[in-house]
């Protein structure tokens, strides 16, 4: 039986197959499992499952492990998103789930809702999958993803079970993928910025407008920050408008005093929306 990615490191990462073509199920053969209304497990064929359930209100269906010796155990993210917890289980996982939780395109986000069980077509016996991350995008694309730790590529179990579950996402139109880990300065400047997503610092001190006019044209961070208003205050509503897209700045070098800071693409106002709702 194929165990998911997250208890496999040596097998994870990019690109989702390694070399050599891998037999996949027919989709109609592909069953998915999931947690129902009262918490019992479902099962259901995948192509019918992907169209009816909502994969990211779900809770997982089945835990992380715990690792004796491994300094990273299982925890929570609080999504910005959703305003809910999603568990992780791996700081490459956490730290796509920051970056996910970033992107203005996704409105759902949950961890390990489906399991996807197949007869390998080789070997005939019964396989699963539980693939780390599902997200939901605005426009009702869905992707389920694996988050290695590396960009080695998959192999063995790994490789098979990707190029399985390529195939029956693609089939129903999800997308599945083993998601390459963000570059070293990108993923620090994410998670700096992680720790003002929480709307108490949309407004903070009331200078959140006073935040947005001070950089209606690209300015330096600290000057902008200071021509604001007091700067340990307006810093917190600076790097809350960074995280959700209101104001943008080039997130491939180091944050600093001189990094240049300008106002966001005009998408819609998903903060406001998610706490209105």
């Amino acid at each position: 039986m194929i165990t998911d990615s997250s208890q496999d490191s040596a097998q994870a990462g990019l690109p989702a197959r390694a070399s050599g073509a891998c037999r996949v199920p027919e989709p109609g053969a592909v069953e998915a499992e999931f947690a129902g209304p009262e918490g019992m497990l479902v099962q259901q064929r995948w192509v019918e499952a992907a169209v009816a359930v909502r994969f990211e209100q779900l809770v997982p269906v089945a835990g992380f492990p715990v690792v004796p010796g491994r300094r990273w155990g299982p925890g929570w993210w609080w999504s910005a998103t959703t305003g809910r917890h999603v568990m992780h289980g791996s700081q490459a996982m956490c730290l796509h789930l920051m970056v996910l939780d970033r992107d203005p395109q996704v409105v759902g986000l949950s961890a390990r809702p489906v399991r996807l069980i197949w007869r390998d077509p080789e070997s005939g016996r019964a396989l699963t999958w539980v693939p780390q991350l599902f997200a939901r995008y605005a426009d009702g694309r869905a992707l389920l993803a694996d988050c290695p730790a590396t960009t080695a590529p998959a192999a063995g179990r790994a490789a098979r079970a990707a190029a399985a579950l390529e195939a029956a996402c693609a089939a129903v139109g999800f997308t599945y993928r083993r998601l390459v880990p963000p570059d070293a300065v990108v993923a620090a400047n994410v998670r700096w910025l992680a720790g003002y997503r929480h709307p108490r610092h949309r407004d903070a001190g009331g200078l959140e407008q006073a935040v947005l006019e001070a950089f209606t044209a690209p300015r330096p961070l600290m000057a902008g920050t200071a021509a604001a208003g007091e700067v340990l205050a307006a810093l917190p509503v600076l790097y809350h408008a960074l995280w959700h897209g209101r104001l943008t700045a080039d997130l491939t070098r180091p944050l600093g005093e001189h990094t240049l800071v300008m106002p966001g693409p005009a998408t819609g106002d998903r903060e406001q929306e998610q706490h209105e709702s």
